[in-house]
């Protein structure tokens, strides 16, 4: 992988949206690839200040998801990108959202959810590293 004519590695926030009550993750279907599942992620603008910010952005434009940031899970470099994921505990979901007549949205428990975003690692190692992970 290359930086794509960067010269740092993109910064891209990732939001981990749970129903704690009920230990389920929502995942969205990408754009590009509409029969995969990943979170609710995207780059970071000046104008998020924080990158909390960006992760809460994402997670309302891509799953109409409000919620509060809780808790900050961990950050993975990888050659294109750098990946920074939060945990977002879901007050509610929009019925309308920006993106979603592009995407389709499912709560599921903490297995299926890693199981689906395996295809894109770095997704399913943020996930794992949760605060839902079962604890070894």
């Amino acid at each position: 992988m290359s930086t794509k004519g960067r010269s740092q590695p993109r910064v891209v926030c990732c939001a981990i949206p749970i129903a704690r009550a009920h230990g389920k993750v929502l995942l969205i279907t990408s754009r590009k690839r509409p029969n995969f599942w990943v979170l609710p992620k995207g780059g970071w603008e000046s104008t998020d200040v924080v990158l909390e910010a960006a992760a809460s952005r994402e997670a309302l434009e891509e799953a109409g998801v409000r919620g509060t940031i809780t808790r900050f899970v961990t950050t993975i470099p990888t050659a294109a990108s750098t990946y920074h994921f939060y945990e977002l505990d879901v007050a509610s979901l929009d019925a309308e959202w920006l993106e979603g007549k592009e995407r389709r949205r499912e709560w599921v428990d903490f297995a299926e959810a890693v199981q689906r975003v395996s295809w894109k690692p770095e997704l399913a190692q943020g996930l794992a590293l949760s605060s839902l992970a079962p604890r070894r």
